[in-house]
């Protein structure tokens, strides 16, 4: 795995530089503001994530640990790929990603180009627990008891995975009536994954009445 380059910077394009590594030009694409940290003839430093394709060796350079670290976990959002995954770190600092995914706001994610409602809600369902904000590694996400303040961020996460809003409330409702400390602890994350269980439970004990009567 290559971690990082080191060496003059030979070009600086629109959306990759290239690294004269000793008399070897490494292409790296990257996000606008990586790129104008870079001077051509000067030293350059990149910390970099290769993406194996059956086809291609594409280097995506990065200008903290962190950015790649966050670029990564991002790929393992199913539907997400390292061109839309380079755009949300083009978009919003490592830190604000951390915080999006931390607290289930979607709308944030879809401030990116080429992410809907829908791929939006996928992101924050998915990242739930694996990025956090720093300083708080390892622990549950903020709790807010106010049940205005967080429906409406569950509501806004489950009609972009396609239920209604009225759907996305009633199913919400019916699944904490037997966890009242979720509803209490406002863990947005928690109370989506919860209600995403009931709805696949309810929908399996629905299956098996009508299979009963059939």
């Amino acid at each position: 795995m290559i971690s990082f380059l080191r060496g003059t910077v030979a070009h600086v394009g629109l959306s990759s530089a290239v690294i004269d590594l000793n008399g070897a030009g490494m292409s790296v694409n990257a996000t606008p503001q990586t790129l104008s940290s870079l001077r051509v003839g000067e030293e350059g430093k990149l910390f970099t994530s290769l993406i194996v394709r059956e086809d291609s060796l594409t280097l995506f350079g990065f200008a903290s640990d962190d950015e790649r670290e966050v670029f990564d976990v991002l790929l393992s959002v199913s539907g997400v790929g390292p061109r839309l995954a380079l755009a949300v770190l083009a978009v919003h600092e490592p830190e604000a990603i951390r915080v999006a995914a931390h607290s289930g706001d979607g709308k944030a994610f879809t401030k990116v180009p080429g992410i809907g409602p829908k791929v939006a809600g996928r992101i924050v369902l998915e990242l739930a627990g694996k990025l956090v904000p720093h300083g708080t590694a390892g622990a549950p996400a903020p709790s807010v008891s106010t049940e205005s303040v967080w429906k409406p961020q569950v509501v806004a996460a489950m009609t972009s995975l396609g239920w209604s809003e009225k759907d996305a409330t009633a199913s919400i409702d019916k699944s904490l009536a037997d966890a009242p400390e979720l509803a209490a602890a406002g863990n947005v994350a928690e109370i989506l994954r919860a209600t995403l269980r009931w709805l696949g439970q309810d929908g399996a004990r629905a299956g098996n009445r009508v299979g009963a009567r059939g």
